[in-house]
């Protein structure tokens, strides 16, 4: 029977609770967040609390906050927060997005969301993994997203996103309406030559050109990872 947690090698991740398991490219975007040298983040959707845990671990001054919808989730999401090394700096809300922009909160220097994706595809019989997959009116939209951090980033703050290709164009298109744009594209492959499995867009007020950069998640057809891959989750995974 697998393990209803995932051991990194600074926390553990308790996610028996939660529809959606800690998963690679969740893990690529945790690393490769713009979190360093800010003061205030925000996890959109935490689900487990990866990426407000992976942002706790990389910067080690900042208040992180969380939002997540789901109640067993968010009840889980606290408590893998509580056994953190980080518990004092981290805070869980567990209420769906406009619910907390109603409180008006203080503008975040870097929002992080891997958001609900799938937008025509057969929806999951169980409930909450398809809270957690698909964007729908009582999930988190793309719209929604977008509009919140066009309202509550800093001036200078960013935005980051994890989507599969298609829907990451359907996403820039609202975010353009919210006025934001995108300013570095990173392009997740299983390895050279295999078709792009995600893009991890950062966005930020300016429109200009797009920093591009390609990860490949293992080198030619070896099941090894990457020395690229290994560099980035070195600090995380136990085997790396």
């Amino acid at each position: 029977m697998p393990n209803s947690y995932f051991q990194f090698k600074q926390f553990r991740v308790e996610q028996g609770a939660c529809a959606m398991k800690v998963s690679t490219d969740a893990c690529v975007l945790g690393a490769v967040a713009a979190v360093t040298d800010v003061s205030r983040i925000l996890d959109i959707g935490s689900g487990t609390g990866l990426l407000a845990l992976m942002a706790a671990q990389r910067n080690p001054r900042a208040c992180i906050e969380a939002v997540e919808l789901d109640a067993a989730a968010a009840a889980q999401a606290a408590e893998n927060f509580r056994l953190s090394p980080w518990s004092a700096r981290l805070v869980l809300h567990a209420q769906p997005l406009a619910a907390f922009a109603a409180t008006r909160p203080a503008p975040f220097d870097c929002i992080i969301c891997n958001p609900p994706f799938f937008r025509n595809s057969l929806r999951s019989p169980h409930a909450g993994r398809t809270t957690a997959r698909h964007t729908a009116p009582e999930s988190l939209t793309f719209t929604e997203l977008a509009r919140f951090a066009a309202d509550f980033l800093t001036p200078a703050g960013q935005l980051t996103v994890l989507l599969p290709p298609p829907e990451m164009l359907y996403f820039e298109r609202e975010a353009a309406a919210a006025g934001l744009y995108p300013t570095t594209r990173l392009v997740v492959h299983h390895r050279p030559g295999s078709k792009a499995l995600r893009h991890i867009t950062g966005f930020g007020r300016q429109p200009g050109v797009v920093r591009e950069q390609l990860l490949f998640l293992h080198e030619g057809n070896e099941a090894a990872y990457s020395d690229p891959f290994r560099e980035l989750l070195g600090p995380f995974y136990l085997a790396l």
